[in-house]
């Protein structure tokens, strides 16, 4: 198997480079509906299920960074999307509710994943 030329590196990189600014901006761009559309809903349900919030779970694990660094710079109802994409819910059942403690156990759980948070 030959290895890539120095240019087939740089080209993919460059197209990885692209990839990640488009992710980053179509999740920016779901983000800003979803908490539009949504701020004066009344249920975590309503939240979860607005059709931004699900684009972005639709993302699958791409969106977990992304949503991890949401979550440590402005802290908001990311939990649904982050047990729906990893299948795993690091938040022990007495902070259920509380949204302070709530980030804490998600964000140590990105830590401990290898995620910068």
């Amino acid at each position: 198997m030959r290895s890539k030329s120095l240019s087939q590196q740089g080209a993919l990189l460059e197209d990885s480079d692209k990839r990640d600014a488009l992710l980053k901006e179509r999740f920016r761009s779901l983000v800003e509906i979803w908490k539009s559309e949504t701020k004066f809903s009344s249920t975590a349900y309503e939240m979860a299920m607005h059709p931004a919030y699900q684009q972005i779970i639709g993302i699958g694990p791409a969106a977990i960074p992304l949503i991890l660094h949401e979550l440590k710079t402005e802290p908001d109802h990311w939990f649904w999307a982050l047990r729906a994409i990893t299948g795993e819910d690091p938040i022990p059942e007495s902070p259920q509710g509380c949204l302070d403690k709530m980030t804490d156990a998600w964000l140590k759980w990105g830590r401990e994943h290898g995620y910068e948070c």
